[in-house]
């Protein structure tokens, strides 16, 4: 049975859960409860693994380094990795479930700008997407699929703006859809203005690409859960056919002082006027959400 998660950035109004491509795990609409993620006995990643991108649609050579450079900023090595915050040291929050880093390589990205399987997915298409993506790449391999803008995905923006889940012959998958023409306050904010709640002023994108910069914050969460509830029997609260996992547990929380509404203190390129909170590789600004610390029972932020 795969499992997978989903993810929908009303932040301040959803609270996240991540599903089985069986059972999904889906966004609850619900009040936030206190944060103590149970460990439920199951494997969780450690050690290295190999990361597929697959982007299905067409993404300019701009946007895809957005989504390369950020998954190459998780695992730098030490001489190329930027000082704190960074992608870095965000990541290694992972660690403190596993007790063990989790080192993820890119592999080769691969593209298909031919919509082979059409432009309205099923759940089933995007799994055999990611089977296909992983073929070939080893049981230590995730496969992570990129929908377009253009591309709409059973449940995406009405439930989740991505998944995560187990995969055949590889640890696992992720997708996660550019939201930016389909649903952009749902799954990109704080770069676009939700469509109901609070109305503050919506951050500025880091990387200038409201969509793929809302794509980096649901796949960091996507990542996270995946690390450390691959299997629906790691790291969660709730009942697991609908968890808060180790980000969605945070969501809508960037920096210190957020609240509905509001995403938190984080830093602002002064030149750019865009809003980050982590450093990546490439000289790449990122904005990150919160992760649940399992030392303290805290969400933790960069800044």
């Amino acid at each position: 049975m795969a499992t997978s998660a989903c993810l929908l950035l009303l932040c301040f109004l959803l609270l996240s859960s991540y599903s089985s491509a069986a059972s999904p795990r889906k966004l609850a609409l619900v009040q936030q409860p206190h944060l103590v993620l149970k460990y439920h006995n199951g494997q969780l990643l450690r050690g290295n693994y190999t990361l597929t991108l697959l982007f299905y649609g067409r993404f300019s050579s701009v946007q895809r380094s957005i989504i390369a450079d950020f998954i190459r900023s998780l695992s730098p090595s030490a001489a190329a990795s930027p000082p704190p915050p960074s992608v870095a040291s965000w990541w290694l929050t992972t660690a403190r479930y596993a007790g063990a880093a989790v080192h993820l390589s890119l592999a080769p990205q691969l593209l298909d700008e031919s919509y082979s399987v059409g432009r309205l997915l099923s759940s089933s298409d995007v799994a055999a997407l990611a089977g296909k993506a992983a073929a070939g790449s080893g049981p230590r391999a995730i496969a992570v699929v990129v929908t377009a803008a253009d591309v709409a995905v059973e449940g995406f923006c009405s439930s989740r703006c991505g998944t995560h889940g187990k995969l055949a012959g590889a640890t696992g998958f992720v997708w996660v859809g550019d939201s930016a023409s389909q649903c952009p306050g749902q799954c990109a904010w704080p770069f676009h203005q939700p469509p109901y709640g609070p109305q503050t002023a919506p951050l500025v994108a880091p990387n200038g690409d409201v969509g793929l910069d809302g794509v980096v914050i649901n796949l960091s969460a996507l990542l996270a859960g995946a690390a450390t509830n691959p299997g629906g029997d790691g790291y969660f609260q709730g009942p697991a056919e609908a968890p808060l996992e180790a980000v969605t547990a945070c969501t809508g929380v960037f920096g210190s002082g957020a609240y509905p509404g509001n995403p938190g203190n984080v830093l602002v390129d002064r030149a750019s006027g865009a809003s980050y909170n982590a450093r990546g590789l490439a000289g790449r600004k990122y904005l990150l959400p919160a992760m649940w610390d399992p030392e303290t029972s805290q969400c933790s932020t960069l800044v």
